[in-house]
């Protein structure tokens, strides 16, 4: 049965792969948009994004502002709420500008559904891994189950990477994070993620709304915003490659994450507006095979047909964790989700698209910005 369809934030990557998803499925899909300049360019001004399908609705707004919230949730069933600033580094230093958008905008859009009451059938929530902090770890020697806390600055600035047991001091290992691991919040961009998944559970709790809240893990996939320093860090390597420049790999290149295909983080939305196994729940989402953040540059560069080796700075980045990638037990047993795409085939689709485009490479500009407040070195 066809859906009306709400996509806060959905003009960006994720939103928009997901409109194509949707629509393909014969859904009607509104997406609600600011435009940003840095994640869709000025040259855009106010205007249309040319990879956004003909048949999606538009309606260019704030989540900030109630009366063209309220405009875009008329009619509307379903709603996934993406809109949010994304970027760990720069949330360090745009403190203000992070919690309002991401804060407070998800509590100008459920004020703005109260305030119409107005009963969607689901409310789908894009939430990150972020919030974890470190992923779960064990001990080889003692063989305990570990969750240390992020690493210190004094300990970044040593150049020790890695996290050793508190009984042992072995180096630990990590392992797949799961969902009842507590957070550790290590960033401005991580608090405003969690306060987004807990603004809507509530929400959904207390009017009888179900919500379902997804923990996105690194994506990657087209139209990523390949000129946005504090986009994912694939398209910050991918930028620097097509200008011909090594990508800049922060400590010692080792540290692991879960890189999922934009295919995949689709799918798992789309199951998730189907299966009401779902509702009320926090469910990973990933690709749940860990990948070290040197082999996807790489990876990248093969991809590329580039003969450009990483520079592995050995410098540190406030906010930066060692290792996290995603435990998918919750998301099979509840959404039947399985990923589909391979680093290798997801990386050469990515490879495909990269090789016509122009990026303008601002990872210098980024080192620069975070230097300026003391957040890399």
């Amino acid at each position: 049965m066809s859906k009306q369809i709400l996509i806060t934030g959905g003009a960006g990557f994720v939103g928009s792969h997901l409109a194509d998803g949707l629509l393909h499925a014969g859904h009607a899909v509104r997406i609600f948009d600011h435009l940003t300049p840095q994640v869709h360019g000025t040259d855009h001004g106010m205007g249309r994004p040319a990879y956004l399908s003909a048949d999606a609705e538009l309606i260019v707004g704030d989540v900030r502002d109630p009366i063209r919230m309220r405009d875009a949730l008329v009619g509307v069933d379903v709603i996934f709420h993406f809109a949010a600033t994304i970027g760990v580094g720069q949330s360090m230093y745009e403190i203000s500008r992070y919690m309002s958008v991401n804060t407070q905008g998800t509590a100008e859009m459920l004020q703005a559904l109260l305030d119409a009451k107005h009963t969607p059938e689901k409310l789908i929530v894009a939430s990150s891994m972020s919030i974890y902090g470190e992923g779960c770890y064990v001990c080889p020697l003692c063989c305990k189950d570990a969750a240390p806390p992020v690493r210190s600055i004094s300990q970044l600035k040593t150049g020790e990477w890695d996290l050793h047991c508190s009984e042992c001091r072995r180096i630990l290992e990590p392992r797949p994070t799961n969902e009842w691991k507590p957070s550790e919040i290590n960033s401005v961009y991580a608090l405003s993620k969690r306060d987004q998944e807990e603004l809507c559970l509530i929400y959904g709790r207390t009017y009888g709304i179900p919500v379902t809240a997804l923990r996105f893990f690194n994506i990657y996939g087209t139209r990523q915003a390949l000129s946005n320093p504090y986009t994912g860090v694939a398209a910050i390597f991918a930028s620097r490659l097509i200008n011909g420049h090594a990508p800049l790999v922060f400590e010692d290149g080792e540290q692991m994450r879960d890189f999922v295909s934009i295919h995949d983080i689709v799918r798992a939305n789309m199951l998730a507006m189907e299966r009401s196994e779902s509702d009320g729940e926090v469910i990973n989402v990933g690709c749940g095979k860990p990948i070290s953040i040197r082999r996807v540059a790489e990876i990248l560069s093969t991809s590329l047909g580039r003969s450009i080796e990483p520079v592995i700075t050995q410098k540190y980045r406030a906010g930066d964790i060692r290792h996290c990638y995603a435990d998918l037990s919750k998301a099979r047993a509840l959404l039947g989700y399985e990923p589909q795409v391979s680093h290798q085939n997801g990386f050469r689709e990515l490879a495909e698209w990269l090789s016509e485009q122009e990026a303008e490479d601002n990872a210098e500009t980024m080192l620069k910005e975070l230097g300026v407040y003391g957040l890399t070195a």
